[in-house]
């Protein structure tokens, strides 16, 4: 597999943290640096782990994981984003605290469900008999890069523009389709 390959795999897998990312802190801008490096770390640790974790899985046991991480994934960013909509919904009401989505059980889940299609990718690496480490590497960069800038431009606008809830809703509405495109895609419906 050549680097242009490796690469175009890298950016598709992160345009959903990347969009996860620019919801987010367009909904809560905050313009810390911290909060931005917290996220799109994880983001890309996430994404890296989870392609090395498909790759190991599908050597030892692909047809059983590729049978139901499509199920897994989509419930996960069913879940997740409905949250997202459920809060949004929420923060409008008069003593209702957003939740910061770069902290605790929130940035773990956001985590591994915009991660869930680096397990597949990872397992059909092992499928292609690919050496997962330097992809691996290369697609937790990406992610993190473009997580990063998800953040920033998503504060900026989001800060302008007043985006707040809308965004957060939208994220969630994002992440749902994205479950439900990832169905389409196995044949699911």
């Amino acid at each position: 597999m050549n680097n242009w390959t490796v690469l175009a795999i890298a950016f598709a897998l992160a345009l959903d943290a990347f969009t996860v990312a620019f919801a987010g802190a367009a909904a809560a801008p905050n313009r810390e640096w911290r909060r931005a490096l917290r996220l799109a770390w994880h983001f890309g640790l996430f994404q890296s782990l989870m392609t090395l974790l498909g790759w190991t899985a599908g050597r030892a046991c692909e047809s059983l994981i590729a049978s139901y991480a499509h199920w897994l994934a989509f419930g996960l960013l069913v879940l997740v984003g409905g949250r997202m909509i459920v809060e949004a919904r929420k923060a409008g009401r008069p003593g209702m605290v957003r939740a910061d989505p770069t902290k605790g059980a929130a940035l773990v889940m956001l985590s591994v469900a915009t991660s869930l299609d680096a397990l597949a990718v990872g397992i059909s690496f092992s499928m292609m008999h690919v050496k997962a480490w330097g992809p691996s590497a290369a697609i937790g960069v990406v992610a993190a890069g473009l997580a990063l800038v998800g953040m920033r431009t998503g504060g900026l606008l989001g800060a302008k523009w007043r985006l707040g809830g809308w965004a957060e809703i939208g994220g969630g509405a994002t992440l749902i389709a994205i479950g439900l495109k990832l169905l389409h895609d196995r044949g699911v419906f």
